[in-house]
């Protein structure tokens, strides 16, 4: 196809196509006395493809620049003018005849449809459906470690349509173009063309490419609606996927709550042995158990302790609670408004039941999860127990509150949930509570054998994320990691672009490594909503959420059954993989520890700390019934004797002396009654009762050293007794009582001045020369100290005197020779006897006070009176009959100080028997009851034992017990897991 061009310095010969340059280069030969004419060789693009840009200069032609004149311009008007006037029947023919073969090409392909009726017939049933679904469910459970998912990035499809519409359009505007410009050169070129059969084959090649250019325009609208119609079938089977699962699901909620039914009446048709024996046996509780042992035996979680756990770690508020009670279908944890609500790891084991109930490990009480007054009683018992966990003014704590969940359809596993991560410290909290909280995560996230759930936000920026950065540093690879993505629904409404979403759940976002991905939604927003009504929200939310319809979340990546289903599953292959390892390690360890107690203690029998505090229970409740031994003359032989050694100084200073200083017998007497009855009125009941108890006391730990010597006494309970007994002995108090009752009997027993008998005057006499001796040997050793060793014991021990004592010495000659001039002097000096020893003191170079002086009076005085005493108890051993007769006076003996003395011993005899009778009828069984107690409490006390019976023996001995009950309870574990398979 040929066209000339008029143009600023002559005509262009324009050739369309590559087979029309052959008769351009006949043209330019024919010529050449001719203006020259440029020849311009545009090829057509023989094949098209929706991915290949066509040249921009398809149909344009060349502007008025070039050009060269022309040498036969006649012959070229005259063909022009001819082809002028067959073009218009060309092109009207052409376009027909287009026309015509698209008409023709649209039925050929209407007709190439196939007749779709059929697949009415081959479409299979719904059953056969769930049972296809069930396959391919089991067969992508098979291969979804080795093949990795495949989905179509969202913004390539946008920019694939976005481009196919503009090449479509671009096609479209070409084609009018080349139209537009055959039309006018209709009209105006005539004379461009110089044959007939140049005119036939411009013609028939712009019909040619007119039919091309609309049957590809109408292709690639074909294409289009094609598209769009598969990808509204894609959304519908994947609205309906989702709805068999739905579906599924709750066929699947439907069997349980029947087998439920059906097992509750096997049950109860069986009997409580039965049941009980069921829920012993069962798999997660005998694992549970054995968490249970590790805790108590290593709470630091050494490596002997790599038994698999599902540990809930997550930032505070991202919504790791509200996932594990979603998993456990009860609301089981308290919850605030953005505030720390887990301040210590909870352990909760999930496993099956008849009826929906929690309790404590130490607790058996068990909480009806159906009940929502119950549910709340239940949420402020983890409050309390975990703010009983923290203490010292710390935030959160180590110590672990173990819980026992049990319904119909739950999980069988363990998961730990644990406080928060936190990226700032507010001013409630202790300043070491994000550190804390960090070594609390990794201790359990260092386990090599736990599964970590990462909990992440998925209203909040990526980039405030602390959790995954932790996590990736726990598990680089992510061979135990398990990403959940919370909250999607508000993620849905906050984001603008689905593929961040789709980012985070294909593991492209966060730093990490995964086992796999999920969304789930935890809640509408309310405390108060129920778990039926969150799961409910939750399947209408994925069913009609525009992130599941794009393909940015697959079926098995949502709803929190889903992610319990994946984790359990892989929480009992982590199990089967690691639980015989863990029982031969804890053998090896059982085999160490027996071996170095047979070379340490080989005599000695293996008793952990419970046993031995209960045999220390024992041997103290021995001695104190040993009490019962103690005959009454003994109990009373040791209160009077207590008793006078409490009140002996008393007696002697503020009752005898003073009375030993009147004139008569009859002064004597009255001061002697006046002294006695304020002295049984006031001090003497209450010292009497403390001498009571203190006598027990003594008596018991008499009993209790006694032990001591035996030769099976163990130097281990020495502690232990030693507390008890005094803790017992501070809380103990006598009878208020008591005291009353003694006062009535003291003050008639000391009203009492008559002798009776011979044998109760030498009785008195006795005591009064025991007595009296007692003190004078009391008061000559004070004298001793005052005035330092003798002359003979200088020279024989080689001892001296100090300067005060000799001053001492020096005044105490002087005081005694005042007592030899005056044997009967009172009790003090006057102020000349004191100034005289001053001034002898004086000439014999001693220089003392009046202070000093009457210092060493005092013990002079008393040794002095004492003798006087003594010699006056001498005499008056024979004046009882003297005295009976009232001619103590005619004989000159005055017996008034043996008669005081009786009545005081009377009074100690009288008292000592009452005391006697309320301890072995009263105190000593109040005591006992009391050190009963005290055993209790000591225990209940873990701490307590620990400190009061220590060693390497009870350290050894307790470790053995617990490695042996893991050991045991560990190889059960495996039995009955063998026998499961």
């Amino acid at each position: 196809m040929q066209k000339l061009v008029k143009g600023r310095f002559g005509y262009i010969i324009r050739v369309v196509g590559v087979s029309q340059s052959r008769w351009a280069r006949q043209m330019l030969t024919s010529r050449q006395d001719h203006e020259k004419v440029r020849t311009v060789v545009v090829p057509i693009a023989r094949h098209y493809s929706s991915l290949r840009p066509l040249r921009g200069d398809l149909l344009k032609f060349p502007g008025p620049n070039y050009g060269i004149p022309s040498r036969g311009i006649g012959m070229i008007v005259a063909r022009v003018l001819r082809g002028a006037l067959k073009i218009r029947y060309l092109l009207l023919g052409g376009t027909i005849a287009g026309g015509s073969a698209l008409a023709k090409t649209y039925e050929q392909w209407k007709e190439a449809l196939p007749d779709a009726k059929f697949l009415e017939e081959l479409m299979p049933s719904q059953e056969e459906l769930d049972a296809i679904r069930t396959a391919l469910i089991s067969y992508r459970d098979k291969i979804k470690d080795s093949v990795p998912e495949f989905t179509l990035d969202p913004k390539l499809k946008e920019l694939g349509e976005s481009k196919y519409d503009q090449l479509v359009l671009w096609f479209k505007e070409r084609l009018d173009d080349a139209i537009k410009a055959a039309e006018e050169e209709k009209t105006e070129g005539s004379g461009f063309f110089t044959d007939g059969k140049e005119e036939d084959d411009f013609s028939s090649d712009l019909k040619q490419h007119a039919i091309s250019f609309t049957a590809m325009g109408s292709t690639a609208e074909k294409e289009r609606e094609k598209a769009e119609t598969i990808r509204e079938k894609y959304e519908s089977l994947q609205e309906e996927l989702m709805q068999v699962q739905l579906k599924y699901q709750k066929e699947v909620e439907r069997l349980e709550k029947e087998n439920k039914e059906l097992r509750k009446s096997l049950m109860l048709r069986a009997g409580d042995k039965i049941a009980h024996k069921k829920i012993k046996k069962s798999l997660i509780d005998m694992y549970s158990e054995v968490l249970d042992e590790l805790c108590d035996y290593d709470s630091s979680y050494d490596t002997q302790d790599h038994l698999p756990r599902v540990v809930v770690v997550g930032d505070q508020s991202s919504g790791k609670t509200s996932v594990l009670e979603m998993v456990a279908q009860a609301r089981i944890f308290p919850r605030g408004a953005g505030e720390m609500m887990t301040r210590a790891p909870v352990m909760v084991t999930l496993s099956e039941g008849p009826y929906h109930i929690a309790s404590f490990k130490d607790s058996t009480r068990e909480f009806d999860l159906s009940k929502e007054s119950e549910l709340s009683e239940l949420r402020k018992e983890v409050e309390l127990r975990m703010l009983n966990s923290v203490r010292l003014g710390r935030t959160v704590s180590h110590e672990v509150i173990s819980m026992t969940v049990k319904g119909p359809g739950l999980q069988r596993m363990v998961l730990v949930d644990l406080p928060g991560i936190i990226s700032t410290v507010t001013t409630d909290m202790a300043s070491d509570t994000r550190e804390a909280i960090r070594s609390i995560s990794e201790q359990y996230m260092s386990n090599p054998n736990a599964i970590i759930l990462c909990i992440q936000d998925g209203s909040v920026d990526a980039e405030r994320s602390n959790v995954t950065d932790l996590v990736s540093q726990m598990d680089p690879q992510g061979k135990r990691t398990i990403f959940v993505l919370t909250k999607v629904d508000l993620a849905e409404e906050n984001l603008a672009n689905p593929d961040r979403i789709r980012k985070i759940l294909s593991g492209k976002l966060f730093p990490m490594k995964a086992l796999g991905y999920f969304a789930v939604v935890t809640g509408k927003g309310s405390k108060e909503d129920s778990i039926q009504a969150i799961k409910d929200y939750e399947e209408s939310f994925f069913r009609s959420s525009r992130l599941f319809k794009g393909g940015v979340i697959n079926s098995h990546q949502c709803t929190t059954r889903n992610l319990s289903f994946a984790v359990s599953e892989c929480f009992w292959k982590m199990v089967r993989d690691t639980v015989e390892q863990q029982a031969d390690a804890f053998k090896a360890t059982r085999f160490n520890l027996e071996t170095e107690w047979k070379n340490n203690f080989p005599r000695t029998r293996e008793l952990d700390r419970d046993e031995l505090f209960e045999k220390a229970r024992g041997e103290i409740l021995d001695e104190v019934v040993n009490l019962s031994q103690v005959s009454p003359k003994q109990w009373e032989d040791a209160l009077s004797k207590k008793m006078w050694d409490k009140m002996v100084t008393h007696i002697f200073e503020n009752i005898y002396l003073p009375a030993a200083q009147t004139e008569n017998s009859g002064t004597f007497n009255t001061t002697a009654d006046i002294k006695l009855k304020q002295w049984a009125d006031g001090m003497l009941p209450k010292k009497c009762v403390e001498v009571g108890w203190e006598t027990l006391e003594d008596e018991f730990r008499r009993f209790m050293e006694r032990a001591k010597n035996s030769k099976d006494h163990d130097d281990i309970f020495d502690s232990l007794k030693a507390c008890v007994v005094d803790e017992a002995m501070r809380r103990h108090e006598w009878e208020d009582k008591a005291a009353d009752v003694l006062r009535v009997i003291q003050l008639n027993a000391l009203e009492d001045r008559s002798v009776h008998d011979k044998q109760q005057w030498d009785a008195a006499c006795k005591f009064l020369e025991e007595s009296v001796k007692d003190k004078l040997h009391t008061t000559e050793s004070t004298l001793r100290e005052m005035v330092g060793p003798s002359t003979k014991e200088q020279w024989m021990y080689w001892s001296y005197p100090t300067e005060e004592q000799k001053r001492r010495a020096a005044v105490k000659s002087e005081l005694e020779n005042i007592l030899k001039s005056d044997y009967k002097h009172k009790n003090t000096l006057t102020y000349d006897e004191v100034t005289q020893v001053r001034k002898n003191s004086q000439a014999q170079g001693v220089d003392v006070d009046n202070e000093f002086i009457r210092e060493t009076w005092h013990p002079v005085y008393r040794r002095h009176f004492l003798r006087r005493a003594l010699a006056k108890a001498y005499d008056c051993r024979k004046a009882f009959y003297a005295y009976h007769q009232g001619l103590e006076g005619e004989l000159g003996v005055e017996c008034n100080d043996v008669v005081l003395f009786w009545r005081i011993q009377q009074m100690i005899r009288i008292t000592a028997n009452a005391l006697r009778q309320q301890v072995m009828n009263r105190e000593a069984r109040r005591l006992e009851k009391e050190i009963k107690e005290v055993l209790e409490e000591y225990g209940c006390d873990r701490d307590k034992k620990e400190h009061l019976l220590t060693g390497r023996r009870v350290m050894l001995a307790e470790e053995l017990k617990r490695v042996r009950q893991i050991q045991e309870k560990l190889e059960e574990f495996i039995y009955a897991l063998n026998a499961e398979k």
